[in-house]
């Protein structure tokens, strides 16, 4: 049994019963929709026509949002619908990032994520939905799809069937009939600067629609415009940026001790061996402490560990800033008891400083509505950036320190590779042609849209450039690598703040 629904927008009339019933048989708060209509028009007066579109949860076989629940909040039931439990979720909002079409949001009374979940308490005992009795079109059908006989089956027999973006692999089980194509990619609408009677929420569509605004035309195909639609807020913001930029942090220190470890120079114990395991543990608690601060409901982040879904790269992130807390701790009491660290130590810390700096790039792969992110340079751009964070930390401590020439030498060489490296990959993740033509707008946002400026000028030129020509200045003083180490901290945390929102500009439905 695979419960189902097909949405026929040949008598769809708008009407938006589907959306006050769902409120009502849900108690779902104002300003929040599980199931919405989005009105779009095409043409130009008196020659314009205005089409429906019905927008849900597609309770899809494959889906996103189940994967990524740290808690197992989202399940797929023995029938197929895709249902909540609100009282293992702790508000992180990777569902709403994993799901491609805008289908969840975050209940204002509960602080919990919710969603349609196909009126699962009335299909337990024998109704249908509340959206399918009440559409007086009966425009909406509900069934099982692996029943040949149901009628959903028949229509989808009989008549032509379209589903919501399905080269995201998700097997939708929402399925149109007769919907106008600018209904389902969202990239072929021209976005409205207000819904139909309300103010847009600050913030919502803003750069996408910045970018529109300057590029009139470049971005939408045919005179598509949006006129009504519901608001959908960006779920992660300057939080989520700051959690990156500490984790690099974090991970670089260790990374960059274990290096020279390896590398044979030991000359510096209080540098290396205290001081540098003392910041790993510093910043990981500050990236748990901001992870913690980030959640809707902070008070039930320990369902990380009790309720964990092992698939979910939150769960598998958490295991390993652990470890790789535990490690820093040794590290860090070998140095202080023993007055030594053992060298063997070095090769799996560095292993799990890895790991710490580039598990985000498998979580944010996760993240599958969002293209930008779905990136095969990222856990290696995540490597570089942790080891400019480290380099730049270590070679700030070092001069705090009044460490040996040679090791500040060192740390300023390692800061050099990484930066060049770091500006590699910067420029390889947004310059190259994307697979998707939401990632390519995505980066064109940050390139030479709302965002390029601080991009170019911030994250790239002071981040990058200036700390490199500071660090081969010749002659340079000791206040050159002090200035070139805080301007390479400074432009990592802008290119994380304005890559969380460009990878979030462009709307999903």
């Amino acid at each position: 049994m695979r419960y189902g629904f097909v949405i026929d927008h040949n008598r769809c009339i708008g009407c938006h019963a589907c959306t006050v019933a769902c409120k009502e048989e849900h108690d779902v708060p104002i300003g929040v929709y599980r199931t919405w209509v989005k009105y779009v028009e095409k043409g130009e007066f008196p020659d314009s026509k205005r089409y429906f579109g019905v927008l849900r949860c597609n309770h899809c076989e494959d889906a996103p949002c189940i994967e990524i629940c740290p808690t197992v909040a989202l399940y797929r039931r023995a029938d197929g619908i895709v249902d909540f439990d609100s009282a293992r979720c702790i508000g992180c909002k990777s569902c709403m990032q994993a799901c491609p079409y805008d289908a969840l949001y975050i209940d204002p009374n509960t602080q919990t994520a919710a969603k349609c979940n196909f009126c699962a308490h009335r299909v337990d005992i024998g109704l249908e939905p509340a959206c399918v009795i009440v559409c007086p079109e009966q425009a909406i059908i509900a069934g099982d799809l692996d029943d040949p006989q149901s009628k959903i089956s028949r229509v989808r027999a009989t008549q032509m069937t379209s589903v919501r973006k399905p080269e995201k692999g998700t097997k939708p089980k929402l399925f149109y009939v007769g919907i106008d194509e600018a209904l389902l990619d969202p990239a072929k609408t021209e976005l409205g600067t207000t819904h139909l009677w309300a103010e847009k929420s600050a913030g919502e569509d803003l750069y996408a629609l910045r970018e529109q605004q300057r590029n009139p035309g470049t971005h939408a195909a045919g005179a598509v415009r949006e006129v009504y639609d519901v608001p959908h807020p960006i779920p992660w913001g300057s939080g989520i940026a700051s959690y990156l930029w500490t984790k690099s942090i974090a991970a670089g220190v260790l990374l960059i001790a274990s290096l020279l470890f390896l590398l044979g120079r030991q000359e510096e114990r209080m540098l290396l061996n205290i001081v540098s395991p003392l910041l790993a543990l510093v910043f990981v608690a500050v990236t748990t402490l901001l992870l913690v601060f980030d959640l809707k409901r902070p008070e039930r982040f320990l369902y990380l560990l009790t309720k964990p879904n092992p698939r979910s790269w939150l769960v598998l992130g958490g295991y390993i800033l652990i470890l790789y807390s535990a490690l820093a701790a040794l590290w860090l009491f070998s140095g202080a008891v023993f007055g030594s660290v053992p060298k063997i130590l070095a090769w799996p810390t560095a292993l799990l400083a890895a790991g710490s700096a580039g598990y985000s790039a498998f979580l944010f792969g996760q993240a599958k509505g969002r293209d930008l992110w779905q990136s095969r340079l990222l856990f290696w751009h995540l490597l570089a950036q942790a080891l400019v964070a480290g380099a730049a930390t270590m070679l700030l401590t070092a001069v705090v320190l009044g460490t040996e020439t040679t090791l500040r030498d060192a740390l300023a060489g390692l800061l050099r590779l990484s930066l060049f490296l770091d500006l590699a990959l910067t420029l390889g993740e947004v310059m190259r042609r994307h697979a998707s033509e939401d990632a390519q707008r995505a980066a064109a946002i940050l390139t030479r849209g709302s965002l390029s400026g601080r991009f170019w000028t911030a994250a790239v030129g002071a981040g990058l450039f200036l700390p490199l020509v500071l660090l081969f200045w010749p002659a340079a003083s000791v206040a050159f690598p002090v200035l070139a180490s805080v301007a390479a901290l400074a432009g990592l945390w802008f290119y994380e703040d304005l890559w969380i929102k460009a990878g979030q500009a462009l709307p999903l439905s």
